[in-house]
């Protein structure tokens, strides 16, 4: 398998001007003595994605997660360092970008198709699944600034999608629109993946990232942190969100520690023991269970509020139980998280990961995570044939 994009040393600085310009006047007289700051966006960093990988790049808001794609896709230029892009690349990277507001969405597809190199003719073979797509019907001749937020969104992605690209950069869309929307894309995305295409995905939501990537990348202020599994990147861009990692003291440092979980399956469902480590006496935490799907989707979450049991850490060692039923779960394991979070502040104290969750044995009929114990049978109406009778 060889290599669809290779980033090398890569670093973006933008100089930021200190002395805000407010006419002409202050801008001329002002020439070289105003003063700057740089703003390192990225550090340098390197990495390379295989052909056919699916990859999320997790951070929070100014990470340079958007910066980064910005730079894979050409749009900018990197400070430092080279970006190999292998094959027709096409990008939705803001909401509407590349359209023009006064010409119609129809004209918009061209143009847009003709940035990513696409000639008229062969866009017009496909301009039919496009609007098919983009789901705009008779809008499709309205000037695209009477167009909705929901509806740049689909005509962005329909573009995109439809060009045959080797690789497909996407900026949050699958994380925005309506729910029939966003599954039709995870549906498209799908397909990509089936296909052998490359897929670089842009997101903070963690979902996405379980659902359709196989690798991901998490940045924090710039400088990759992580490149690693998709379990372990949400893991960690946890940690950066909230704060609660150190370079000194990973996952180990704060007032509690998760010291064990252990998981005990039964025909019913399972128990589930965790003991806390507290160094001081804590209050206000909340503790909170969440049980996951082979594709990593929640599929359940409680928490000790909803339970009506409080929870508080007297310094030292302190055990709680929970009791989970498997009810009709099909056959499968089922991964569980446990948390603990500040109430107040919504800050990640700590957390552990159990793969082998929830064990579930019932077998029952047809496919999903649940039997919901569907039954079929045919209503007979007065006159009507017998099924007997219609077989010969």
């Amino acid at each position: 398998m060889s290599e669809a994009i290779v980033a090398d040393d890569v670093s973006k600085v933008f100089r930021i001007s200190q002395d805000p310009v407010r006419s002409m006047k202050e801008r001329l007289v002002g020439i070289g003595r105003r003063k700057y700051v740089d703003f390192h966006a990225l550090s340098p960093l390197s990495f390379s994605i295989e052909q056919g990988e699916t990859v999320g790049i997790l951070g929070h808001n100014g990470s340079g997660k958007s910066t980064l794609l910005k730079c894979i896709a050409g749009i900018l230029r990197p400070t430092t360092g080279t970006i190999a892009v292998r094959g027709r690349l096409a990008s939705l990277l803001e909401l509407g970008a590349g359209f023009h507001p006064e010409l119609s969405g129809r004209e918009n597809v061209y143009i847009n198709a003709a940035f990513l190199g696409i000639a008229r003719k062969e866009i017009e073979k496909r301009f039919d699944d496009i609007i098919d797509f983009a789901e705009l019907g008779q809008f499709i001749d309205e000037p695209v600034k009477h167009y909705s937020s929901g509806m740049y969104v689909r005509l962005g992605f329909a573009v995109a999608v439809n060009v045959d690209p080797d690789v497909l950069l996407v900026d949050e869309v699958l994380a925005v629109g309506d729910e029939a929307f966003a599954k039709k894309c995870l549906g498209r995305v799908k397909q990509f993946q089936s296909e052998g295409r490359t897929i670089v995905v842009v997101t903070h939501a963690a979902d996405v990232v379980r659902q359709v990537c196989n690798r991901a990348l998490v940045l924090d202020h710039g400088k990759l942190v992580a490149d690693t599994r998709p379990t372990e990147a949400i893991r960690i861009f946890r940690e950066h969100l909230h704060g609660a990692l150190t370079d000194d003291a990973p996952h180990e440092s704060g007032p509690l520690r998760i010291s064990a979980a252990t998981i005990t399956s039964h025909d019913r469902g399972a128990h589930l023991a965790v003991t806390v480590n507290a160094e001081t006496d804590v209050h206000g935490v909340a503790m909170s269970l969440e049980v996951s799907d082979a594709s990593g989707r929640m599929i359940y979450r409680v928490d000790n509020a909803q339970l009506g049991v409080p929870v508080s850490f007297a310094k030292g060692r302190s055990t709680y139980d929970f009791d989970l039923s498997s009810g009709g779960l099909l056959a499968g394991n089922y991964p569980i998280t446990v948390r603990l979070t500040d109430v107040a502040t919504s800050r990640l104290l700590d957390w552990h990961d159990l793969q082998t969750g929830l064990v579930a044995s019932h077998s029952g009929v047809g496919e999903g995570v649940v039997d919901l114990a569907a039954a079929l049978q045919q209503r007979a109406h007065p006159g009507d044939r017998s099924p007997e009778a219609l077989v010969e």
